[in-house]
């Protein structure tokens, strides 16, 4: 399980850097200041969990059970906050109007605080030991 997160959080790290650049380079002309700003907030946010997953996959102080609760949340969180972000920023871009998916971005956020939530209880309950 360790290897398959810190293999989404080097994915979502480097689709992260690309995005910024991309944002930076091609999109700073052709999208408002407003919408620039709006997609640097989803790098920003998939970049920060990117980061969140490196320490989920390497640290050993949390049960196995809890990674994969983590993993799943934040991964979907990302997909889900940051995609639509991405996709409500460009919106003026593309052929549909992703609008109507706007609904889907507080419930990547949502997921992303309870993978938070998951990481903090995990670490104030006591471990049991093994017999």
């Amino acid at each position: 399980m360790d290897k398959k997160i810190i293999t989404t959080a080097a994915i979502f790290g480097m689709i992260a850097i690309i995005l910024g650049a991309f944002g930076a380079h091609a999109l700073k002309k052709v999208l408002s200041i407003e919408q620039l700003t709006t997609f640097e907030t989803g790098v920003r946010y998939q970049m920060y969990h990117a980061l969140f997953l490196l320490f989920i996959g390497t640290t050993t102080i949390i049960r196995q059970k809890s990674k994969k609760t983590i993993y799943n949340l934040t991964v979907f969180g990302v997909i889900l906050f940051s995609g639509s972000i991405y996709l409500l920023a460009t919106n003026s871009l593309m052929p549909i109007d992703f609008k109507i998916f706007g609904f889907v971005t507080p419930i990547g956020g949502i997921f992303l605080i309870y993978a938070w939530f998951r990481l903090f209880f995990d670490l104030i309950k006591p471990i049991k030991k093994e017999k």
